[in-house]
């Protein structure tokens, strides 16, 4: 027995050896590093509570998932009791007595203003899922990060929306702290950009009570814009909300856009309240649906209720899935620095030394921030990255109040603005919108103040040109009535707007009557707030434009020069020459010259009518040529080239004779009325007087922008002073605008003119004080005013017809008709001259090839040029003309008892004379009497027997 107890003995080492170490290597494998990270809330609001549930269930689900991670983060929670020192205080804890390695939160913007601070001196991250104010960024706190969106990140949203329904002015609702203060700035910017005017801002105390709340909604109430953005958190928008329906600023005609502060928990308000903000619009971050946000929900909404049965009224919203999303996000930042030194580093201190000296600093709080920004991960509220040390945006949904609760009605995403679904690229637009009062049409945005019963409306007094702006006054009565054209097109303006908007004229005068000051002076009283707007002949100027806003013009723009006019029609003894230029004269002269000559060498050797004489056939050619001009040429033209010519000619000559007698006709007969003056530097040269109107912008245009000599222009209040002013010689010129321009010349266009240049202005508009919202609807109605029959018929009430009158030019005066309109027919005309007489020259020596072979080549070229010629000279016997008159000749012999027969001769025939053989030709080289004619005594010789002869007299030679 003992040999057996021996051997267990001596066994039993062997057996608990290896037990023993795989017990230590399992609890080897399961030991992890505890990471501290504090936890900074309200514990007591909501937002609290739903935090630190969902940091909770993160880290939960985390570890629970990846369970082989080798570190654990372990949350050190305090309460900051809603107090900003209270979350220093905290955070201080925090950081001396756990050394933590991070801190979840706080809650506010104004508590991590503070806690900030202690993050930085001891370089541990500071996370924050709900301090969303614009101002923490300015801090540029290196351990400071947002993982939440930040409140600027709304601010394009908001203004997309008030650009979509074009509000042009809104009102700004916030609260007086860190919270409300930090976007407005942005906000501000943002509406500027879109032209949009903040006309007000209503800053309310965190601590408001109800009256003081009731007494800030009622001063809204007296102000024009219905337009307002509502900046705050719960409890004082809820409050808010409450009041402004018992006042009625819940009804028709109103807008109220909120911020994702009270957009984010409207799920979470009081029934009561919801009621109280039917039809209110608002912007919230969108957040993807997905099955683990599903799940989340069901999960967190029974944790919520075992850990507070009694309050069923808790919603999970965007704060919570942040919580959710930070957790998770710094506990793989913790993960990926793997086993490390999660230390502090203890600083020296003394005996004076304060709490904050005593903070140590973390050794791997650097290394922990670099590796938390570069985390990246799908959680529940979307995309998990953080960027410049915030959370980054992607889109936000807008949301619409609607009975129980709110309706998404679109989207806006920083790629593609407003659209009605998120992933569509279509015209930006928006759902069905229920505004407040259950109004399916937009708000205008703005309405008359309640605190005035009409619009006072300034007018002008001025004594010249009531065609524009009249103002009679009855005289049993006193009473004033301003009409005009003015006057007209403004009340159609005011009568086509969709609401009614009541106003009254008052006019711009002293007690005597007297205009108060120029129009200048008048605009300025709407910036004075004296008037709500000027309606008259004013015009828009951009220094003007500095301090009210004009609507669009609903007149012509521009500035003209009005001079009187001369009848300048040519009466001399020679104007019949001044129809055609001296180069049209000289060169239709040549033509008649030329074309004469062509005809004559075209019809020569074959119409008798081109032969004779020669001073006989000289004066055929001119007389032809120039008779042409009267149709009255008697000359029968037998050749077809001849016939192609004159038929070109004729046409040209119509054409000269008819643009000839129209031309002399309008210089004698109509009026040539030209302006006295075409230049503006002439009149500044000579230094002459000109005519300004009174009180005109004129004026100081002519001296700083024409550079006129202020003591040469001459003031004139009306049409009929400008005339006398013209009739005695006081003036040269005058300079007015176009409307002005025209109702002078609708009165004396038969003494004067309006030459240019026109220099460009805007025209006539009616005036607004700076920022109305009446003026972008007053423009409309100008537009559809001015393009409609109204306008006509206004202008024919007013300015009476103008049909008769000439329209404004330079000159109506006819100019001589030179070369340039008449080089083509003159082209044509004379390539067609050539071409016939080239034809006919080139046929001729063709035909008489034979004649010119036959000559020595000893002869000169002259020689050989005349006898061409001598040939050229002779009838063509051959052409039909000549042998009908043959024919004619030959009956007629034959009826006389003289036949003979015509044998032509023969070579040895042609004798030349000489000494021995005069008897044959007479001493004047004809033939004799006395000897045998081989032709015959009393028959001519043929063009082709005396060619003949002179070609064997050249070769004798």
């Amino acid at each position: 027995m003992r040999r057996n107890l021996t051997q267990i003995l001596i066994s039993l080492p062997l057996f608990l050896f290896p037990t023993i170490f795989f017990i230590e290597k399992g609890m080897a494998q399961n030991t992890t590093i505890p990471v501290k990270v504090g936890v900074v809330l309200d514990l007591d609001t909501w937002v609290g509570k739903m935090g630190l549930s969902c940091i909770s269930m993160a880290l939960s689900d985390f570890y629970a998932s990846h369970g082989h991670y080798k570190t654990r983060v372990v949350t050190k929670i305090r309460d900051s009791k809603r107090d900003v020192v209270g979350a220093a205080a905290a955070a201080l804890d925090l950081l001396q007595n756990e050394e933590v390695q991070a801190i979840i939160g706080p809650a506010s913007s104004m508590q991590a203003n503070f806690v900030i601070g202690l993050g930085d001196k001891a370089h541990v991250p500071i996370i924050s899922f709900s301090a969303t104010s614009p101002s923490l960024s300015s801090l540029r706190s290196q351990y400071f990060v947002r993982a939440t969106l930040n409140d600027s990140a709304q601010v394009p949203a908001i203004r997309a929306i008030v650009q979509a329904f074009g509000w042009r002015e809104v009102v700004l609702i916030y609260v007086d702290n860190e919270f409300g203060n930090g976007v407005i700035p942005y906000l501000t910017d943002a509406l500027q950009e879109i032209d949009t005017r903040i006309s007000y801002r209503s800053i309310i105390h965190p601590l408001a009570t109800d009256d003081q709340i009731r007494e800030e909604l009622y001063k809204l109430m007296t102000m024009p814009t219905r337009v307002f953005i509502v900046h705050m958190f719960t409890p004082l928008g809820p409050r808010l909300f409450t009041r402004a329906n018992e006042i009625g600023m819940m009804k028709e005609g109103y807008v109220w856009i909120l911020t994702d502060g009270l957009t984010d928990i409207l799920s979470t308000l009081d029934p009561s309240v919801i009621d109280s903000m039917q039809g209110v619009l608002g912007v919230k971050p969108h957040v993807p649906r997905s099955k683990e946000l599903e799940s989340f929900k069901i999960r967190w909404k029974r944790k919520i209720q075992q850990e507070y049965p009694t309050n069923e009224s808790f919603e999970l919203n965007i704060f919570g899935l942040w919580a959710y999303d930070a957790a998770s996000g710094l506990a793989m930042a913790v993960e990926k620095l793997g086993p490390t030194n999660f230390s502090f580093q203890k600083s020296n201190t003394h005996r004076n030394s304060t709490d904050l000296d005593t903070v140590g600093v973390s050794q791997i709080g650097p290394s922990l921030l670099r590796s938390l920004l570069s985390t990246r991960f799908k959680g529940l509220s979307g995309h998990f990255q953080i960027f410049n040390r915030q959370l980054r945006s992607s889109a936000f949904q807008v949301v619409n109040v609607i009975g129980k609760g709110e309706r998404g009605v679109g989207f806006w995403t920083p790629v593609n603005g407003t659209v009605r679904k998120l992933h569509s690229t279509s015209k930006a637009n928006l759902g069905t919108i229920v505004w407040p009062g259950e109004s399916p049409s937009v708000p205008k945005g703005w309405v008359l103040p309640t605190n005035k019963k009409k619009m006072r409306i300034g007018v002008p007094v001025t004594k010249g040109f009531g065609e524009f702006v009249k103002v009679t006054r009855d005289p049993s009565t006193n009473a004033t009535e301003v009409t005009g054209f003015s006057i007209a097109v403004f009340d159609a303006v005011m009568a086509a707007l969709p609401y009614a908007v009541p106003y009254e004229y008052s006019l711009f005068q002293t007690p005597d009557g007297d205009p108060a000051g120029d129009y200048n002076d008048l605009i300025y009283q709407v910036y004075l707030q004296k008037y709500d707007a000027v309606v008259g002949d004013t015009t828009i100027l951009a220094n003007r434009s500095l301090y009210v806003d004009f609507t669009l013009p609903y007149t012509e723009s521009g500035v003209s020069m009005i001079v009187p006019i001369v009848d300048r029609r040519r009466k001399n003894a020679w104007v019949f020459l001044k129809p055609l230029t001296w180069d049209l004269w000289v060169t239709s002269s040549c033509f008649f010259v030329f074309i004469g000559f062509v005809i004559w060498v075209l019809e020569h050797r074959v119409n008798k009518d081109f032969r004779g004489p020669r001073s006989h056939q000289v004066g055929t050619i001119f007389w032809f040529s120039f008779s042409t001009l009267v149709f009255a040429q008697k000359e029968r033209i037998v050749n077809n080239l001849a016939r192609f010519v004159v038929i070109i000619w004729l046409f040209v000559v119509l054409i000269l004779t008819q643009s000839y007698t129209a031309s002399l006709t309008s210089m004698l007969t109509v009026q040539q009325l030209n302006p006295t003056i075409t230049d503006i530097n002439e009149l500044i040269k000579k230094g002459e007087r000109v005519g300004c109107h009174h009180g005109s912008f004129v004026h100081d245009f002519l001296i700083e922008s024409m550079k006129f000599d202020k003591s040469k222009l001459v003031i004139y209040e009306s049409p009929e002073e400008l005339d006398e002013l013209f009739s005695i010689g006081r003036v040269a010129a005058a300079f007015d605008e176009i409307p002005y321009v025209k109702t002078f010349l609708t009165k004396y266009c038969s003494k004067y003119t309006a030459v240019g240049p026109t220099y460009k202005f805007d025209g006539f508009g009616f005036v607004f004080p700076k920022g109305s919202p009446l003026v972008a609807d007053v423009s409309r109605q100008v537009l559809n005013v001015t393009e409609g029959a109204k306008m006509l018929q206004f202008e024919e009430a007013w300015f009476g017809q103008t049909t008769s009158c000439p329209e404004l030019t330079n000159s109506v005066s006819s100019n001589s008709i030179g070369l340039n309109s008449f080089w083509g027919l003159f082209l044509i005309a004379g390539v067609a001259s050539f071409v016939a007489l080239i034809t006919c020259i080139t046929t001729f020596l063709y035909e008489n090839r034979d004649a010119l072979i036959n000559l020595n080549s000893p002869s000169s070229i002259w020689r050989k040029i005349k006898a061409m010629v001598t040939r050229f000279d002779d009838k063509d016997l051959r052409s039909h003309t000549f042998r009908e008159i043959d024919q004619l000749q030959d009956e007629r012999h034959q009826s006389h008892g003289c036949s003979y027969t015509n044998f032509p001769p023969s070579p040895s025939s042609l004798l030349i004379p000489t000494h021995n053989n005069s008897a044959f030709f007479g001493e004047q080289g004809t033939p004799s009497s006395g000897h045998a004619d081989p032709v015959g005594p009393n028959r001519r010789m043929s063009p082709h027997i005396m060619f003949e002869y002179e070609l064997a007299n050249i070769n004798h030679e």
